[in-house]
């Protein structure tokens, strides 16, 4: 389980690149250009799909959201599990879209809510979803008055969608401590 200290202390060295001023500051700031490098580097499946969620015309803010909210929750599986997290290959991450397709198709055919894979996800990586929601709602919402704001809903939910597949992929991408086998350890 990843935990919320782990998406804080990488959120505040994100901040450190992010903001001049706490860039001499920082001891070890984070090139966020440079990450996405290794992230493509390590997880070429993940880094495709998530870069062809958002070269598709969104809006900026969710274009953002996506960049930093991917890029942290991928680091966030990496320093968590270091060598025990493994590549994502594109069979598993067709398959973690599918559960969030068959999800959404069962849940739009019954009149009572089955559980949602969210809510699965939510009991097993609260942190990040919390982070998630929490980084959502502030592009969401921002600074601006409502009339100002420009912030497609949709995009947003698209970026959404796609951080709770990398979250589910990340997740069975963790070998056990038990056994040389790959998890759905953190999604029991």
């Amino acid at each position: 389980m990843i935990h919320g200290t782990v998406l804080e202390r990488i959120e505040r060295e994100l901040a450190h690149d992010a903001t001049p001023s706490l860039r001499t500051r920082a001891p070890d700031p984070i090139d966020l250009e440079a990450l996405f490098t290794r992230f493509e580097q390590t997880q070429p499946a993940l880094a495709r799909r998530v870069t062809d969620v958002l070269d598709r015309p969104l809006d900026q803010a969710a274009i953002a959201l996506g960049c930093f909210l991917s890029v942290t929750i991928w680091l966030a599986f990496e320093r968590t599990f270091g060598k025990r997290l493994m590549e994502v290959s594109e069979d598993a991450l067709r398959a973690s879209e599918a559960a969030f397709s068959l999800e959404e198709e069962l849940r739009a055919g019954r009149d009572s809510d089955p559980i949602e894979l969210e809510d699965i996800i939510e009991q097993q990586q609260p942190a990040i979803v919390d982070f998630v929601h929490e980084h959502l709602e502030a592009a969401l919402e921002g600074d601006a008055e409502p009339a100002e704001r420009n912030v497609d809903v949709d995009d947003v939910h698209l970026v959404y969608r796609a951080m709770l597949v990398l979250t589910l992929a990340l997740s069975h991408a963790v070998k056990s401590n038990d056994s040389n086998t790959l998890g759905p350890e953190l999604l029991a």
